[in-house]
């Protein structure tokens, strides 16, 4: 009789190692870990435009296309009425006009003078510090504050007339009053308040420009003004599209200044943009729905300007 034996297993023997995850489990768990750090950082920032931004414009939207009224008993769909109206009315395409004018005096004015002053001020020293500050104050004020003082400053018994009258001009410009002035000034206010922000950026900009550049066009025999044309200004095509773009809106959306220097007067809309038209519509007139459709017509205006030049001017910082 045989007796077989078996080999004892050693406690101490390797276990077999679990396979290697294949390409589509990667995939899926990177997938995954995406999701979660969305879900975790991006999420509250979604949520929060979604609920100040989309949904703003999806009610107006909704409100456009109807005869909403504070003061009507009922609201009736009126489909794109309000659209076709606003198309063909003097009132608003005079509106469209004042905001275009301003918007080019708003977008011109601050980016020639703020290149000016950021060269002027492109220098070492505490007093080109101070200067710095000093510019920029403007910017930080309220909008209301800037255009309380300075319709101090230009109505017709103001500090300007005053002290024109006394160089002996027997009649002074009505700077806020007149019909042909009234606009020009207010685009120099808001170009005036703008100004030191265009200055800081430009001013970052040639901080940023290589000596080494300038020191090598000096040394081909170029000039000032050369240096300035050829190494200067391509190396600002950043600082010229921020500038831009951001003046193009504050143009479009400007609505403090001119409730608060004019009222949109003198005379009929001479002063009234398209953004002062919407408020005064919508919560003087309680045209809700007349409010609402110039609203998506100005939004669409502004996207569609700002979207060309933002491509415009980012493909000229290509070619350069």
């Amino acid at each position: 009789m045989t007796t077989s034996t078996s080999t004892p297993k050693k406690s101490g023997a390797r276990r077999a190692a679990p396979p290697a995850p294949g390409p589509r489990t990667t995939a899926r768990r990177s997938r995954a870990g995406s999701l979660r750090h969305f879900l975790g950082f991006g999420a509250p920032g979604l949520l929060v435009y979604a609920c100040f931004v989309l949904a703003p414009i999806t009610l107006s939207a909704g409100y456009s296309l109807t005869n909403a009224n504070q003061f009507a008993p009922t609201t009736e769909f009126v489909g794109l009425d309000n659209y076709t109206r606003l198309l063909t009315d003097d009132a608003f395409l005079t509106a469209l006009k004042v905001t275009t004018i301003l918007t080019l005096v708003v977008v011109v004015v601050p980016n020639v003078l703020g290149l000016a002053v950021a060269l002027l001020l492109d220098r070492s020293g505490r007093l080109y510090k101070a200067l710095r500050s000093v510019f920029f104050v403007p910017v930080v004020l309220s909008s209301v504050v800037v255009s309380v003082v300075w319709q101090a400053v230009l109505t017709d018994d103001g500090l300007v007339n005053s002290l024109l009258t006394s160089l002996g001009v027997d009649n002074p410009p009505g700077w806020l009053s007149d019909p042909a002035l009234a606009l020009y000034s207010v685009g120099s206010i808001i170009s005036w308040q703008q100004l030191g922000f265009c200055a800081v950026v430009y001013l970052a900009g040639l901080q940023g420009v290589p000596q080494e550049l300038h020191e090598a066009a000096a040394m081909d025999g170029a000039g000032p003004w050369l240096r300035f044309r050829k190494v200067t200004w391509p190396m600002l095509a950043p600082a010229l599209t921020i500038n831009t773009v951001m003046l193009l809106i504050t143009g479009f959306k400007a609505y403090d200044h001119i409730q608060v220097l004019t009222s949109g007067g003198p005379g009929t809309g001479t002063t009234a943009t398209l953004a002062f038209s919407v408020v005064h519509t919508g919560f003087t007139a309680n045209r809700t729905g007349e409010a609402s459709a110039m609203a998506l017509i100005m939004l669409v205006i502004v996207a569609a300007v700002s979207s060309i030049v933002l491509r415009f001017l980012q493909r000229r910082e290509v070619n350069f």
